[in-house]
């Protein structure tokens, strides 16, 4: 049975349709990736998805009783606002000195229960997002571009930790991802999201759809190289590089 499914969801806001006919499974233990430009809809998705935007169309299935662990995209901290990684941990549910600590370690930030949150690096204030929402023992993860902001070892670094916490929990992950020097690694599953799905599939028919290839350039070569790069595990380590940086963000 699967966690979640979207079935032909429809998102407007006023005049503005972001999100049409998407039909969406995720099953447990799976980790599906989300891609798409910038403006795909993305977020207005993993919005739907958790509850916090209204369809105007379709239906969201969700298992019975299913505990969602939540990564938002990079939370802004104010500088002024004195807020301990602890406290933070606490919110909306409170947990005990030990819990916090237990995620923080598994999360590898262990020992910054005291420190304030906007002290942090965006490495170690992604990896609290994620401790939070480990502490939630969810049956499905799903972080809204959990990277933005970092470098490529901090990217991997993150990856491989989610990767490692599907094999030990069992949790499903859904993941959006700008990142696609990344993506065929980690996934079982992508779909390419512009307004409506694309296409989907294992990485390595994703990568070969023409639909893929109309959006992200695949023409040039480059992206597809990084595709197979992964796919084919022929390490050419020149294909990486910042070439996706303009999808940062999502502007729907």
């Amino acid at each position: 049975m699967s966690l979640l499914d979207a079935v032909g969801l429809g998102v407007r806001h006023g005049d503005h349709q972001i999100l049409s006919e998407v039909n969406l499974t995720v099953d447990p233990a799976e980790i599906v990736t989300i891609i798409g430009p910038n403006g795909a809809g993305k977020s207005t998705l993993v919005r739907a998805l958790i509850g916090l935007e209204r369809p105007s169309a379709g239906r969201i299935e969700r298992a019975p009783d299913l505990r969602i662990g939540y990564v938002p995209q990079r939370m802004k901290v104010e500088a002024g606002l004195p807020m301990t990684v602890r406290r933070f941990l606490s919110l909306p549910h409170r947990v005990s000195d030990a819990e916090a600590e237990a995620a923080l370690a598994r999360t590898g930030v262990q020992g910054i229960g005291n420190r304030q949150l906007s002290r942090l690096s965006g490495g170690q204030f992604q990896r609290v997002l994620l401790a939070r929402a480990l502490l939630a023992r969810p049956q499905i993860l799903i972080l809204d571009e959990p990277t933005q902001g970092l470098d490529q070892s901090g990217m991997a670094a993150f990856y491989r930790l989610i990767e490692e916490l599907r094999r030990e929990t069992g949790a499903a992950v859904l993941l959006v991802s700008h990142d696609l020097n990344v993506v065929m690694r980690a996934s079982d599953r992508v779909l390419c999201l512009n307004g409506h799905i694309c296409c989907e599939g294992a990485p390595g028919d994703v990568s070969a759809a023409p639909e893929y290839r109309a959006l992200f350039g695949g023409g040039e070569g480059e992206v597809l190289a990084l595709y197979r790069h992964h796919h084919d595990h022929v390490h050419d380590h020149g294909a990486h590089g910042d070439h996706d940086h303009h999808h940062h963000g999502d502007a729907a």
